[in-house]
C-alpha cells in the first residue's frame, strides 16, 4: 500500500525549495548565489529573509531522508541492478546531459550573477557554451549527490545482506529516535570549517556528502520502518512544539548571520532545530495528510521536474527585474514568486512532452499519464 503522506512531503518540501530560492536570490546576509539585497545589513534589515532560516535547516536533510526510506522501498520490489539503472537515468542523465541542453541557460545567468559576463563575452563560441553548461548545475547538486549515494547504499546493503542491522533499527523507540539528532549534529562537523579560497573546499561544503550520507541512511535503515513511522506520527504535536521553540531561539539570536556558513550550520542549536522539524514534519504529515486527490496526484508525479527546472526561472527573471527595472522590492518578490509557480509547471508540461528532450533533461522515458 502507497504511503500517501511520503509523497506529499516530498512535494510540499519541493515547493519549499521554490520559494527559499526567491527569498535566497535577493539575500543581504552574505549566503553565496544570489544577486543580493536592497541595502546593506543592518541598515536595511529584510526581515523577509527569515524564510531562509526557517528552511534551510531542514529541507534538505528531510529530503535526503525520504529518499532513503522511497530507496528501501523500491529495493523490496526491484533488483539492485535495476534499480540503480533508473535511479542514473533519473538522477546522473539530467544532472550530466541536461546541462548541456538545458541547464547552459541557468549557467548563462549565474554567470552574469556572479558579475562574470565580460569574461563571458570574451570568450570563443565553444568555451561560452561549456562555461554556461558547466555553470548550470545550480540546484541539481541535489540529484548528483543523490546519485552517488544511492551507490553507496548498495554497497552498505551488500554488507547487511541479511538486513540484520534493518531489523534492530526498527526497534527504537520515540527517546533512540530523537537522540539520532546526534548523528546529525556530527554529521554538520564533517563541513570544513575554514574553506580554502581557489581549492575544492567550497564545492564539498555544497555537497556535503558526509553530513547528507547520514539522513539518507536513517531513512533507508530507520524510519522505513511502520513501527518508527508510527511513534513519530504519535509524538508529531510535541516534536512540532519544540522544533518551532527551537527555532525561534536559533532565529531570534542569530538573524543577520549567514546561515550556510560552516559554523552556522554546525551549531547545536541549528542542528536540533533541524533535526526536530524533520521528524516533525514527517509525524504531522503521516498524521494528517496520508490522502490523495488530482492535485496531490499531480504534484507526486511532477515535483521532481519542477526541481530541475525552476532555478531558470529564479535566475533569469529574478536577475533581469534586479538589473533593468526601478520595480520596488516588494514589487520584485512577488512578480518572481508568480513567475517561478506558474512558468515553472509550464516549462514542464512543454519539455516532457518532446521525446528525448525529456529524456535529457528530466530523465523520462515517456510521457506520463
Amino acid at each position: 500500500m502507497r504511503k500517501h503522506w511520503i509523497d506529499n512531503l516530498r512535494w510540499v518540501t519541493v515547493l519549499l525549495v521554490l520559494f527559499y530560492h526567491v527569498i535566497y536570490f535577493y539575500n543581504n546576509k552574505g549566503v553565496f548565489g544570489g544577486i543580493g539585497g536592497f541595502g546593506e545589513y543592518p541598515q536595511c534589515p529584510q526581515y523577509q529573509d527569515v524564510v531562509m532560516y526557517i528552511l534551510y535547516p531542514f529541507f534538505m536533510p528531510l529530503l535526503f531522508l525520504l529518499a532513503g526510506m522511497s530507496a528501501r522501498y523500491a529495493l523490496s520490489k526491484k533488483k539492485a541492478g535495476e534499480w540503480f539503472k533508473s535511479r542514473t537515468r533519473k538522477l546522473l542523465v539530467p544532472s550530466t546531459i541536461g546541462l548541456f541542453v538545458f541547464q547552459w541557460m541557468v549557467g548563462y545567468f549565474n554567470t552574469l550573477v556572479a558579475g562574470a559576463g565580460e569574461q563571458l563575452a570574451a570568450a570563443p563560441g565553444v568555451a561560452k557554451f561549456l562555461m554556461c553548461a558547466l555553470s548550470g548545475t545550480g540546484p541539481l547538486w541535489f540529484i548528483q549527490l543523490l546519485w552517488l549515494l544511492s551507490l553507496v547504499l548498495l554497497i552498505v546493503r551488500a554488507i547487511d545482506g541479511k538486513d540484520k542491522f534493518w531489523s534492530l533499527c526498527g526497534k527504537a523507540n520515540i527517546v533512540w529516535i530523537i537522540m539520532l539528532g546526534v548523528l546529525f549534529w556530527a554529521g554538520e562537523q564533517t563541513i570544513i570549517k575554514n574553506p580554502r579560497p581557489e581549492s575544492l573546499d567550497g564545492l564539498i561544503n555544497l555537497y556535503k556528502p558526509l553530513f547528507y550520507l547520514i539522513p539518507f541512511l536513517l531513512g533507508y535503515f530507520v524510519f522505513s520502518h511502520d513501527e518508527v513511522q508510527e511513534k513519530v506520527k504519535n509524538a508529531w504535536v510535541p516534536l512540532m512544539v519544540c522544533a518551532v521553540v527551537s527555532g525561534v531561539v536559533l532565529i531570534v539570536t542569530t538573524f543577520g548571520q549567514d546561515n550556510t556558513s560552516p559554523q552556522y550550520l554546525g551549531s547545536p542549536l541549528n542542528c536540533l532545530y533541524g533535526w526536530l522539524m524533520c521528524l516533525a514534519m514527517m509525524g504531522w504529515f503521516n498524521a494528517r495528510f496520508d490522502r490523495t486527490g488530482k492535485f496531490a496526484g499531480y504534484m507526486t508525479r511532477t515535483s521532481f521536474g519542477l526541481y530541475i527546472l525552476h532555478y531558470l526561472v529564479i535566475a533569469s527573471v529574478g536577475y533581469m527585474m534586479k538589473t533593468y527595472t526601478q520595480l520596488p522590492p516588494v514589487a520584485m518578490y512577488l512578480i518572481l514568486t508568480v513567475a517561478v509557480f506558474t512558468l515553472t509547471p509550464l516549462i514542464y508540461e512543454i519539455i516532457h512532452r518532446i521525446p528525448f528532450i525529456r529524456w535529457c533533461v528530466l530523465g523520462e522515458k515517456k510521457v506520463k499519464a
